[in-house]
């Protein structure tokens, strides 16, 4: 594919620039992303004033409302991602990390895995402006360069944003050209980027499965799938149901990003009414919609809206539930594994066997018993910071962290 000169000069430059990252001490990058929380805090009405200008456009466009709740940028918002990239800078380094004992070839006991930075990271996202900032904060503490790419609602707020982190890197004496952005305005298009394996070494698409979908089709570049809502919540008989409606309403809190929203509930047949009833107007009540399938819906009209067919495969990304009935545990698992985005599958029992049974043969990549799946993207001891969720079955599946932007090398040394 012809690339634009300027384009590929930027790439390349990004490439090269991230050898120059790798030399960097870890104290370097620390006070860099330090440096990069405090331009942020003090340029905040700057990037809100820019983040305004996107809110007008993305309304002129009539862009999705779902849209442009992931684009606007409240204080708190920007304030919290500030929090999140002052503690990446005190995380220990992920690329410190050592493993003596490892498979390989040789019986010499020097020999060694190291982690290393990947080399150049895409960053693609559909709204979420603060998350550019809070990815850029990973690349740095990784020694990789990053590019940071909108698809069109947040070119204001993303320019400005760039602009602090990059003055910050340029304080630290850090390369100018590892952290980017690249404007969707300037002509750079999505299969010319994710093509491009010279420079690139991995893409990381957040946002609508649309968009997430698109670029794991066309791209060349190892990508990471990520992805959101349409988790499912199989209701055992046995189980406390008012469990099932706390774990529904919490995982919904994880805002703006839903990323382990419980949007489908599978209940077993021989339910209790009353019971049922009870967590509906309790559903209703917190601003859910409700949807049920066709046995559901004919004996509950009053709650229940028809769900379509094509709706179990797909997240709602806002805050509608559906319900399936099911013969039992066996027919719901099936149901899930054939229907769920596969990240992030839940089970409310009081049964032990139904609970192995569960986490033996649910096809995802987390599994919940009998307690919330909320997503936090800072980990509740303030240990660990995750992008969001990838759920391929390769080697990055699981959170989006530190770890998955590193690689590991295999160092053997002779006596």
């Amino acid at each position: 594919m012809v690339l634009e000169k300027s384009l590929r000069l930027s790439l390349k430059r990004a490439y090269e620039d991230s050898f120059e990252l790798e030399k960097s001490t870890k104290q370097q990058r620390n006070q860099a992303i330090e440096a990069m929380a405090k331009g942020l805090t003090q340029a905040s009405d700057e990037i809100l004033d820019a983040n305004t200008l996107d809110l007008l456009e993305a309304r002129e466009m009539a862009r999705p409302e779902l849209i442009t709740n992931w684009l606007k940028l409240t204080p708190e918002r920007l304030q919290n991602a500030v929090k999140i990239i002052k503690i990446i800078a005190q995380l220990n380094d992920p690329l410190d990390r050592r493993i003596y004992r490892l498979q390989q070839q040789y019986n010499l006991p020097q020999s060694y895995c190291r982690a290393t930075p990947l080399g150049v990271i895409l960053f693609i996202s559909e709204g979420f402006p603060e998350l550019g900032a809070i990815a850029a904060a990973m690349a740095i503490k990784t020694g990789n360069s990053l590019i940071l790419r909108g698809t069109g609602e947040s070119t204001h707020s993303n320019e400005a944003i760039t602009r602090v982190l990059q003055s910050a890197l340029a304080q630290e004496r850090l390369p100018s050209h590892c952290l980017q952005n690249f404007s969707p305005d300037i002509g750079n298009s999505l299969p010319d980027l994710v093509t491009q394996q010279q420079y690139i070494q991995l893409v990381i698409p957040y946002g609508r499965p649309s968009l997430v979908n698109k670029i794991w089709n066309m791209s060349t570049v190892p990508t990471l799938y990520s992805v959101m809502g349409n988790c499912y919540l199989h209701y055992a008989n046995s189980g406390d149901l008012d469990l099932a409606q706390s774990m529904i309403v919490s995982s919904h809190q994880s805002q703006p990003d839903p990323v382990n929203a419980v949007e489908k509930v599978t209940v077993e047949e021989n339910y209790k009414s009353f019971a049922l009833i009870k967590l509906w107007k309790n559903l209703k009540q917190d601003g859910f919609e409700l949807r049920g399938d066709q046995q559901l819906t004919e004996a509950f009209p009053e709650y229940l809206n028809l769900v379509n067919t094509e709706e179990w495969g797909l997240p709602y990304l806002s805050k509608i539930v559906a319900f399936k009935l099911v013969k039992n545990l066996s027919e719901g698992i099936n149901f899930i594994n054939q229907h769920s985005t596969g990240h992030s599958n839940c089970l409310v029992t009081d049964s032990y066997t139904e609970s192995r049974t569960f986490a033996q043969r649910i096809k995802s990549t987390f599994t919940y018993i009998n307690c919330s799946p909320q997503f936090f993207r800072l980990s509740q001891n303030e240990e660990a910071v995750y992008l969001g969720i990838a759920n391929q079955k390769d080697g990055r599946r699981g959170l989006i962290s530190l770890e998955s932007l590193t690689t590991i090398k295999q160092v053997i040394e002779g006596l």
